[in-house]
């Protein structure tokens, strides 16, 4: 929102990024790593703590470990990853006895270095908060922005709290319902793919190996995905109104859905804590900055969990607006000016949109039944499987270093 006609007063902070899930913490760490002089203030709605209590996990590829590593927190969260050693990829229906296999990846994308890690969000918020302790980052929890006003020079923001802060740069991080971009006038493009994503998290009674499996069903994809011990975490595509169904069925009839899905590889199955559900779409801005007004992670895009990179995505948003805020500032430019932000979103817009075109296509590649089209897609899949430049140019696409990456996902200092 904008209003220059009335008195403006001087920034007396650097940035506020609003949202204090991954995204927006590891850009605020990213930012404050490199210039420790620069005030970083995150503003988190989330209840007090509910960051230590986040039963999800997340894919964190190869790129985003580098850029965990160059920040400080990696070293804390690799004793509580599962690296993924291998992945393999099976196209079938639901009530097929047997899945065959078409396509197999190896897990690493140099030697010692796998293409991704699963790592429980609690620990890679833990670590995030205790880095950004120690470098100075101020944290306000059980409290959200409500409104903010751009001036020439600054933005104020109110908090529910009451509390007005004037910054120089406002970050939203606030996620796909963001309050903020609508706020600042930011048009979307939307697509509902009628389905729903289930999320979980169960024990079993073998080793998985690390072994990471993606079930292609008429469905959608049921990815089981290894943490440490004998659990995994799911993430499990249904049509909608059979993932609600699904969601409040008792527990004995959801195990045994789940199993029909799971397979019996890795012995008895038990869900561990509650059962999410979460609607499945694509959504991309227009516009990913306004004058001294950004837009990272889930605020600036909503793409399809088939190809695991909706993490890795707001990664790549957090290593180049911190890239950016770091350059400017060393140059005695302005961090806020709209010709700095410009950069981000002309660096930004061209990957996110081939994301969300991939992804897009791939869902409804893999959701038709039509048997001529499922032979198309297998015999495809069987194709990469057999030319090792094929394959290794999706485990380089897996692991996030492709393209025009920032340096903090090459391993580089910014």
């Amino acid at each position: 929102m904008s209003d220059e006609n009335q008195n403006h007063a001087k920034a007396d902070l650097d940035i506020v990024i609003a949202g204090g899930g991954y995204v927006g913490l590891v850009t605020a760490v990213s930012i404050k790593s490199a210039a420790p002089h620069l005030s970083v203030t995150v503003i988190d709605a989330a209840p007090v703590g509910a960051w230590k209590n986040d039963p999800r996990a997340s894919s964190i590829a190869a790129a985003a470990t580098r850029m965990l590593d160059k920040i400080g927190v990696w070293q804390e969260i690799l004793p509580n990853a599962q690296p993924i050693t291998d992945m393999i990829i099976t196209d079938s229906r639901t009530s097929d006895p047997v899945r065959p296999v078409f396509l197999t990846f190896a897990g690493e994308v140099n030697p010692g270095e796998p293409f991704a890690h699963m790592v429980e969000n609690r620990v890679l918020n833990t670590a995030l908060h205790d880095r950004g302790d120690a470098l100075g980052i101020r944290f306000v929890e059980a409290t959200g922005v409500e409104t903010f006003r751009t001036n020439p020079e600054s933005v104020t923001v109110t908090l529910s709290n009451g509390e007005t802060l004037h910054t120089r740069l406002l970050i939203a991080a606030d996620g796909a319902r963001s309050r903020l971009r609508d706020q600042a006038g930011i048009k979307t493009v939307n697509w509902d793919y009628g389905q729903s994503g289930i999320v979980c998290n169960v024990s079993h009674e073998r080793p998985h190996g690390g072994r990471a499996i993606e079930h292609f069903l008429p469905g959608g994809p049921f990815a089981i995905l290894p943490l440490p011990g004998n659990r995994s975490s799911l993430v499990w595509t249904e049509r909608t109104a059979d993932a609600q169904r699904l969601i409040k069925t008792d527990e004995f009839v959801f195990e045994a859905e789940l199993e029909q899905r799971f397979g019996h590889h890795l012995g008895p199955l038990k869900v561990e804590g509650l059962r999410r559900v979460f609607p499945l779409g694509l959504t991309l801005v227009r516009e990913y900055v306004k004058p001294r007004f950004v837009l990272v992670g889930d605020a600036a895009h909503r793409i399809h969990p088939i190809a695991g990179q909706g993490l890795n995505l707001g990664f790549r948003d957090a290593a180049a607006i911190a890239e950016i805020i770091v350059e400017t500032d060393r140059l005695g430019l302005d961090i806020g000016s709209f010709a700095a932000l410009e950069r981000y979103q002309s660096w930004r817009r061209f990957d996110t949109v081939q994301m969300g075109v991939t992804t897009d296509i791939l869902t409804r590649l893999f959701a038709n039944d039509h048997p001529a089209v499922r032979s198309i897609r297998d015999i495809g899949l069987g194709m990469v499987d057999r030319i090792p430049s094929l394959k290794n140019f999706f485990i380089k696409q897996a692991a996030g270093l492709s393209g025009d990456i920032p340096r903090l996902l090459r391993g580089e200092a910014i």
